[in-house]
């Protein structure tokens, strides 16, 4: 299947967040959050994070994955020029599937905003091409075992869980287990049954 991504970066909004492109400017934001102990120890980001990491990610990957259609990433933000407050973005694009993933400051959990920011990007992945959406068939969403939070947002967004994968995700260096969960094109998105107890208990990831 040949996949229509644009070459330009576009924008999403809901009715609290806006969702546009990480740039140069954000470098210092990212790594500060990036810094924060739950991104380290829930996402595959470096650690420790430094400045030059997130150059690599906002001035290379971030810009090669828009051009060479394999991904989308965009900062989380509150008004249109405001500060960069998390990341959500759908990587692996390929064949009508992408996986999404994303991370918000520590100050905002709980708010609703990551749930409100993942609405508007499922709206854009499935969205047929020609009505300037990605004309995705299935998304996917993975997490560590214990990640009750990422869990949280998946569930609401209508995500049905699939099943643990043993020693199924990588992070640097070692292999963890980790929980799938998938989204179609036709599923309604509202809070979908079917999630085990597990996935409703954050785990300290210290003792993974």
């Amino acid at each position: 299947m040949t996949l229509a991504v644009p070459r330009e970066p576009v924008v999403l909004t809901g009715s609290r967040v806006v969702l546009s492109v990480p740039v140069a400017s954000d470098l210092d934001r990212v790594t500060e959050l990036c810094q924060g102990k739950a991104v380290a120890a829930w996402t595959t980001v470096p650690s420790p994070y430094t400045r030059t990491d997130a150059e690599t990610f906002v001035l290379g990957l971030v810009v090669e994955g828009w051009a060479n259609a394999t991904s989308c990433t965009w900062g989380l933000r509150l008004s249109p020029d405001g500060e960069l407050n998390g990341m959500v973005g759908l990587d692996g694009i390929r064949d009508g599937e992408a996986e999404l993933g994303y991370w918000l400051a520590p100050e905002l959990r709980g708010t609703g905003l990551m749930s409100e920011a993942v609405a508007a990007v499922l709206e854009y992945a499935f969205a047929p091409t020609g009505q300037d959406g990605l004309g995705l068939e299935r998304v996917v969403w993975h997490a560590f075992t214990g990640n009750a939070a990422s869990a949280a947002v998946a569930r609401r967004a209508g995500f049905r869980f699939e099943g643990l994968r043993r020693r199924g995700g990588t992070q640097r260096g070692r292999r963890l287990d980790d929980w799938q969960a998938g989204l179609l094109r036709d599923d309604q998105r509202v809070p979908a049954a079917g999630w085990p107890d597990e996935t409703f208990v954050q785990r300290d990831p210290e003792l993974r």
